[in-house]
């Protein structure tokens, strides 16, 4: 029973080294500087340069403005469950976040990483997994776009797919 509790534990501790976020400092230049952006104790960053204000955790999270952290576990949801999360949300006092369509969602990847793909400051305990768009493929109506934050790549997924979901507005 020690032995199956120890390999366990090293279990969880290895998979949690192979979660860690790496980045090219040297070889490339940052492409979301913490500069561009506005943070907030809201739980929400506004970027100067697109004028769009994303939520900083993923859908299922909150944002923890002491620990600046998100908390809790990310929820997947369908495309379709998607865009009615985004209709219907309320948060930081605002009611127009939608679901951002596939340009939107990559002016937030951070080229200079991966495993997440992301500014780990601006948007902590972002998931190295696929996010979704509100783009539909033109090929196949039952797919849309997604970026998927561990290579920073986009990819279409199928509607019905369990994907996460980060929601935007634009900030004026």
């Amino acid at each position: 029973m020690k032995l199956i509790k120890l390999f366990s534990m090293l279990s969880l501790f290895i998979s949690q080294i192979s979660m860690a976020q790496t980045c090219y400092d040297a070889d490339l230049v940052a492409t979301t500087p913490s500069s561009r952006f506005v943070q907030s104790d809201n739980g929400t960053v506004e970027d100067q340069l697109t004028g769009l204000m994303w939520m900083r955790c993923s859908i299922g999270q909150t944002y923890n403005s002491t620990t600046k952290a998100c908390d809790n576990e990310a929820q997947q949801v369908t495309w379709q469950q998607a865009l009615k999360t985004a209709k219907s949300t309320t948060f930081a006092d605002f009611s127009d976040w939608h679901l951002p369509d596939y340009k939107q969602l990559a002016s937030i990847v951070e080229r200079q990483c991966v495993d997440p793909a992301v500014n780990a400051v601006l948007f902590p305990n972002t998931l190295a997994e696929n996010y979704w768009s509100s783009t539909s493929s033109i090929d196949k109506a039952d797919h849309a776009w997604a970026y998927a934050f561990y290579s920073g790549k986009n990819n279409l997924k199928n509607k019905n797919a369990d994907v996460y979901l980060r929601l935007v507005r634009f900030a004026k």
